[in-house]
């Protein structure tokens, strides 16, 4: 497999102020595995092989279980979520579906997800939910190949 070419953003030097939203989400309170569940959910419903990829790496490294990473695709039908990440995961698909429906994303979706999360937890998940986005657009878009990106 080989990529179309190398991924935009690193073509145009924006990695950097990518890195900066990153540290501006990780500051925002929320747990990093919440966060990588997240990641790696919206990658799944885009179909970024090296989002899933990376995702799943970078949540392995951080101590995320196996059982969880294969049931987040499931997330509804399984135990091993808290309501936190549950709110959360369903934000992520909402956001991440915008054209599925004509309330994007519903105000029952919302509350739920700020019943569990403050405003800046708020800030970081949607944060977390447009990068994810953003790269899985240019990753899907350029075929990148699933790679270790940590190096």
């Amino acid at each position: 497999m080989q990529p179309r070419m190398q991924n935009p953003a690193m073509i145009l030097d924006a990695m950097q102020p990518v890195g900066d939203m990153y540290k501006a989400i990780y500051a925002g309170g929320v747990p990093k595995t919440t966060l990588d569940l997240v990641h790696l959910r919206a990658s799944q419903i885009n179909g970024c092989s090296a989002c899933v990829d990376s995702g799943s790496r970078g949540a392995r490294k951080s101590g995320e279980t196996e059982e969880r990473l294969t049931a987040v695709a499931a997330w509804r039908e399984t135990p091993y979520f808290t309501d936190a990440e549950r709110a959360a995961l369903a934000l992520a698909e909402a956001a991440t579906r915008m054209a599925d429906r004509s309330d994007p994303v519903p105000d029952e979706i919302w509350n739920q997800a700020t019943e569990h999360y403050d405003e800046k937890g708020m800030a970081a998940i949607v944060l977390m939910i447009a990068v994810t986005n953003l790269f899985n657009r240019l990753n899907a878009t350029t075929k990148q190949v699933p790679q270790d990106w940590s190096s």
